[in-house]
């Protein structure tokens, strides 16, 4: 087998993930646009796996929500929590201007992308559950997984300060943001 070339951003994630000491595990698979394809691919894969939704509300303000793939994320009811206009999928150029990913390879990772900060993270309590989480490392081909533990010094060092939502609270109609 031999090994993709890089994409100079994908290389620039994992010096960054080696540069804050966080101990990073890649694995190439087909290419995967949805939750339910990745199923039979990861399913023996220790930890939890990701979706990762680009959105944007009617006044212009982009959200990157990274949630674990069984969480259900309610558009209907998020915006109020975010106080933001109503949410909808965002643009495919707008995906590129602001995280540099195609559609199917949404991924905090991404967010190393969004320099002007232009782009809110939004991220699932749950992802802090597993003891480490997988997401596309800005291609939709492989997956890297991270401990939980290190997402959110992931976060600070790529300047974003996510809010942490209980999607499954906000689902149950209660207080969700932490």
């Amino acid at each position: 087998m031999t090994t993709p070339t890089l994409r100079p951003d994908e290389a620039n994630l994992f010096e960054k993930l080696d540069a804050l000491g966080i101990l990073h595990e890649t694995r190439e698979h087909p290419p995967i646009f949805t939750v339910e394809q990745s199923k039979g691919f990861k399913a023996d894969w220790p930890g939890g796996h990701t979706k990762n939704l680009f959105l944007k509300d009617k006044a212009g303000q982009f959200v990157l929500i990274c949630a674990l793939g069984h969480t259900s994320v309610r558009l209907n009811k998020l915006h109020k929590i975010l106080e933001t206009k109503r949410l909808s999928f965002g643009a495919e150029d707008a995906l590129w201007e602001h995280l540099g990913v195609r559609p199917g390879s949404v991924t905090l990772f991404s967010i190393l992308n969004d320099t002007e900060g232009k782009v809110r993270l939004v991220l699932d309590k749950a992802l802090f559950g597993p003891e480490r989480v997988w997401f596309h490392p800005l291609r939709n081909t492989a997956s890297t997984a991270i401990a939980s533990k290190d997402i959110l010094r992931f976060c600070e060092a790529a300047d974003h300060s996510p809010a942490v939502i209980d999607f499954t609270l906000l689902a149950e109609n209660q207080d969700a943001a932490s």
